[in-house]
This record gives structure tokens, C-alpha cells and sequence, in this order.
């Protein structure tokens, strides 16, 4: 029996969130070959912005959040707005309110109240996930992944940003009654390299139902 049918997807959408570095890119990749799903990624490493902000962080931050903005809600709304007849689902490796999140850390306040304005017109015309995960560790586990995968323009930042960006999700995820969100601590697994880890995290996902609002769960090791 193979993972799909030991553990099947009864969600349409699914997004997989987390800090950077958490993991979350490698763990929609997987699911999408897994089950079969149409996966959306999202193209961060198209902005011309990114490796500039990283370095001076109050010059560049509104060109860098209106960037991802635009490039977010196109993506999202023609990738979510097209059919796959082949795909049993759609999984994500972000959703929209990231952008929110990460502009609430790195805006001035003249700034993020005019970009709050547009985030939220925009945001109700997008389809919400069935099941939105969150992918939490601590900031030691996260600045290791960081490290390992090299990314030169990411070799800046602190533990202090990684805390706020973490600090900005959960504000985010208590005004969101409406969605279904599973916070999964995954501080003492590696579901990249190890398969039973990755296995538990599914099972954990799929197979069994959640409530509306904040379900929090961890893998144990």
C-alpha cells in the first residue's frame, strides 16, 4: 500500500506554511509527487529585491513587500483559478497572508497601513485552503536548515527577525477563526532526510479530522 492510499488526502487545497527555513518547500515537493498533486511554489527567488533588502533592510523593504504582493496574488489566483484534471489535489508552499505578516515586521507604519489597506481587498477575492499548516521550530533548528541549504543572501539574518516573522504568524492565526490551521512542532524531527519522521508528519495531516481555528500537534522522537 502505497503512502496516497495508507493516508489519503480528503483536502482540496492545501497550504504549508512556516518560517524560513522550516521546510515547508521540501515538504509540499514531496507531498505533490506523493499524491499526485498540482504544487504551487512560490518564486521568491525571482525577486530582484530580496538579496538587496537582506542587506539594508529599511531601503528596500517596501519595494521587496509590493513585489511579493503582486507576484503572489497572480500567481495564486491563476494557478488556483486552472484545473488539473490529473492532480487529486493542490498544494502550496505559501499563501497570500504571508505577505501581510512579513510586511508587518519590515514596514514603517505610514508604510504598512496604505499596504494593509491593499492586502485585504486583495485578500478576500482569493479561494482560502482547506487545510493550512504550519510548520513550527525552534530558532537554533531554523538557522541550522538555513545554513545547510547555503543561500548567500540569507546568511544575514537573525535570530531576532526569525523570532518576529514566528510572532507575526500566530497574531495572524488568532483572527483567523474561519480557517483550519495545524501547528505541527517539528523541533525534534527531520522529515526531509528521515521517512518514518516524514511518514508520522502525514499521518499526523491526513488522517485524522480537525476543527476550525488553531489545532496544535508535535512529533516526538
Amino acid at each position: 500500500m502505497n503512502l496516497s492510499e495508507k493516508y489519503p488526502c480528503p483536502y482540496q487545497f492545501v497550504v504549508v506554511e512556516g518560517n524560513i527555513g522550516a521546510g515547508k518547500t521540501s515538504l509540499a515537493n514531496r507531498i505533490s509527487n506523493d499524491y499526485r498533486a498540482k504544487l504551487i511554489l512560490e518564486r521568491f527567488a525571482d525577486n530582484p529585491f530580496l538579496p538587496m533588502f537582506y542587506k539594508d533592510q529599511d531601503r528596500y523593504a517596501f519595494q521587496v513587500e509590493m513585489s511579493f504582493l503582486a507576484d503572489r496574488y497572480n500567481q495564486l489566483k491563476n494557478d488556483l483559478q486552472s484545473k488539473d484534471m490529473f492532480s487529486s489535489f493542490t498544494i502550496a508552499d505559501y499563501y497570500f497572508m504571508k505577505s501581510l505578516i512579513f510586511a508587518g515586521n519590515t514596514l514603517a507604519s505610514d508604510e504598512y497601513g496604505l499596504y494593509s489597506q491593499i492586502f485585504h481587498i486583495i485578500y478576500q477575492s482569493l479561494p482560502k485552503p482547506d487545510l493550512y499548516v504550519y510548520l513550527h521550530a525552534d530558532t537554533n533548528h531554523i538557522l541550522n536548515n538555513i545554513r545547510k541549504r547555503g543561500r548567500k543572501f540569507e546568511s544575514d539574518i537573525s535570530e531576532e527577525y526569525l523570532l518576529s516573522i514566528q510572532k507575526g504568524y500566530f497574531e495572524f492565526f488568532r483572527q483567523q477563526p474561519d480557517l483550519r490551521i495545524v501547528v505541527v512542532d517539528i523541533s525534534k524531527t527531520d522529515f526531509v532526510s528521515n521517512d518514518d519522521d516524514y511518514q508520522e508528519l502525514i499521518s499526523i495531516l491526513f488522517s485524522q479530522p480537525y476543527s476550525l481555528g488553531i489545532n496544535r500537534v508535535a512529533i516526538e522522537r
